[in-house]
Formats: C-alpha cells, sequence, structure tokens
C-alpha cells in the first residue's frame, strides 16, 4: 500500500457512528410540538439526523458552505458535450464573481460559495477560488486512465482538506457540488461499472446533447471500460481509470465531513455517484450524508436505491453546482424553522398526542 493510501486509511479510522442518544433526545423535542406526531416527514428525520451527526439535539447552522469541486475531462475530445473545456474554468471564475445559478440559489439559502480547482486546465484566477490542482485535467478515459491511483487518492485527501479548513472557519454544513464539462460522461461511466450495467441504461444527455452527441458518449463509456478494465469492487480503481479529479475531490468532501462530524448534502447524479463511492471505501460516512433531490439523469434514481435512501424532491432538475442540494436546504431551514418556534402541546394548550400502534 502506498504511503498516501495509508494516509487516508489512517484518516479514514476518524470516522464513528452518529450519536444515537442525541437522535432520541431530538425525537422527542419533536413530539413535544403541538403538531401531528411525526406530520412534517422528511423534515423531521433530516432534522434528526443532523442533531446526532452534530452531537447536539439543539442544532444550528447558521454558517454554510457550498463546496464547488471543479475539473476538466479529457474525454471531452470524444464529442460528449455540446461545449468545449474553457467552460469549465470560466465558470469558476463565474462562480468567484457570484454570476452562476448556484450562486443566486446560495444567496437565498444564506451559504457562502466555495469554488475548488482540483483539476482545471488553468489556475484559476479570482481570489475566491481555492486552486487544489492534483493535476491540469485528466486523460481522455476512452483511450486511457483518467489519471492514476496516487493522484487519484492525492484529490480525495484534498476534498477532507478543504472540508477540515471550513470546519475551522466555522462552517457547520456543507453543501456538495461540481463544475467539469464532461462529468456526467465520466460518472456515468462509473455508475456502469459499479453496478453491472450497460452505458446506453445509465447515461443521459448532461448539458443538452443531441441524440448523435449521446450515442459518441455511450460509445466512450464503453471505450472507457473495455480499454481500463477498472474494478467493480475498488473505488479508488473506478475513479482513477473511467472517473474524474471532481468526483474524486467530492469523495473526499464527504469522507471529511464524516471525519468532522458535519452534515454533508448530497446534490444531483454525479454527487450521488461520488457519495456511494465514498460509502465503499467507509461505509459509516454514509450516516453523515442527507440526500435531496433525485437529478432527471437516467441512473439518479438508481443510484439513490443502491445508498438506501429517498430523496425529497423530485423535480426534473439536472443543472448540477450543487443546485438541488441548495434547494433541499430550504426544506431543512423550514424544519429548523419549525423545530425553534412552533409551540409545544403545553404552551399550545392541546392535550398531547401519543404514537398508537
Amino acid at each position: 500500500m502506498m504511503e498516501l493510501e495509508k494516509e487516508l486509511k489512517q484518516k479514514m479510522e476518524e470516522i464513528t457512528p452518529i450519536d444515537r442518544q442525541v437522535m432520541e433526545a431530538a425525537w422527542k423535542n419533536w413530539d413535544g410540538l403541538c403538531k401531528p406526531l411525526r406530520g412534517l416527514g422528511w423534515l423531521e428525520e433530516a432534522l434528526v439526523q443532523i442533531a446526532g451527526i452534530m452531537r447536539d439535539d439543539r442544532p444550528h447552522l447558521d454558517k454554510r458552505a457550498v463546496v464547488i469541486m471543479g475539473a476538466d475531462n479529457g474525454v471531452v475530445k470524444e464529442g460528449v458535450t455540446q461545449t468545449d473545456q474553457s467552460v469549465t474554468m470560466q465558470v469558476l471564475e463565474n462562480m468567484g464573481n457570484d454570476l452562476s445559478t448556484a450562486c443566486v440559489m446560495s444567496h437565498q439559502a444564506g451559504c457562502d460559495m466555495i469554488p475548488v480547482n482540483i483539476g482545471g486546465l488553468t489556475d484559476g484566477v479570482h481570489p475566491k477560488i481555492r486552486n487544489r490542482v492534483v493535476r491540469y485535467g485528466t486523460g481522455n478515459i476512452a483511450k486511457e486512465p483518467a489519471m492514476t491511483r496516487e493522484e487519484c487518492v492525492k484529490a480525495i485527501l484534498t476534498g477532507i482538506e478543504i472540508v477540515k479548513e471550513l470546519k475551522e472557519e466555522g462552517y457547520q454544513l456543507i453543501v456538495t457540488g461540481e463544475m467539469g464539462i464532461g462529468n456526467t460522461t465520466t460518472s456515468a461511466a462509473c455508475a456502469a461499472v459499479l453496478f453491472g450495467k450497460d452505458p446506453a441504461d445509465v447515461t443521459g444527455r448532461g448539458a443538452g446533447l443531441s441524440s448523435e452527441g449521446l450515442n459518441r458518449k455511450i460509445n466512450a463509456i464503453r471505450s472507457a471500460i473495455a480499454v481500463n478494465k477498472p474494478d467493480p469492487k475498488d473505488a479508488i480503481d473506478v475513479i482513477a481509470k473511467v472517473g474524474g479529479l471532481d468526483i474524486a475531490g467530492m469523495v473526499g468532501c464527504y469522507l471529511g465531513a464524516a471525519i468532522c462530524q458535519m452534515p454533508i448534502l448530497i446534490d444531483g447524479f454525479i454527487s450521488a455517484v461520488s457519495a456511494y463511492l465514498a460509502c465503499m471505501l467507509n461505509q459509516t460516512a454514509k450516516e453523515y450524508m442527507i440526500p435531496t433531490h433525485c437529478s432527471a439523469e437516467p441512473a439518479a434514481k438508481m443510484i439513490m436505491e443502491k445508498l438506501g435512501m429517498e430523496a425529497p424532491l423530485h423535480a426534473g432538475m439536472h443543472l448540477g453546482e450543487g443546485t438541488g442540494a441548495i434547494m433541499g436546504l430550504s426544506l431543512i431551514d423550514q424544519a429548523l424553522n419549525v423545530y425553534y418556534h412552533v409551540a409545544t402541546f403545553e404552551g399550545g394548550h392541546v392535550e398531547a398526542y401519543t404514537h398508537q400502534v
């Protein structure tokens, strides 16, 4: 085992289960409020999970970060996207200037945007961009591995370090997001390998491909799997051979959140693939993940089922950048609003409801 993998293994040993006693206390608080028991469904469940994660039955999420892992993907050379690779870094720059869709939505949700350049073709210019480039773009997976195993582990460790930094900066919750032209191709390739599916069954049009472009995308994934022969039981091997640096970075974010005992929101398809890969590395990390929406990408529902999760939002979204998770955060905010401001049964002069068998 190489030194970086030993380091990763040591860091993952810090991950412990969330606190079930605190969760029971949070359920007791919910059940004391003047409303039908468990009437808010997922909203109550999410807040109880957050309480267990934070080891506090009165959790607060005053400072939240949308972490965007930005990276370029060499498979773009196969004509699998509508735009060229220059768009990745341009959108990261736009995020620095608060111009992207996710930026506008994050302001409404009270989040700070944290663009991370983990593998763009160039360094970011805007001072808000955190340049942590592991390598400048990946290889073309249709012809070669995306990256070396060592680079993959380094990117995962980078994601862990980003979350640790944010924890030290006072952040309490992480929203996952990504920006990388070609990354629906790499995530579909990972899904096809992990679940033994034909690429045609897990591949969508991404940011608006034509039918001809979709066929090129499917064929590129088939070539990638045939050329690289990734091991579906080895998460690092899958990412290194057919994944991307943004995916590896998000895997690190999930592991980092578990290490730092912070709730982390799963966004859409690419984010969910990354969540699944993180769970392969450490199953307990799943306890820190909160699903938010089910992407319109073909394999999104399947991945959520494989994770054993049910996303509350089904809005046909497939934009990426953390936008679905930001919308999910608005549900959590309503849960917090009710949790802290609704009267108790005693205060509302109503006889308490009891759980019926």
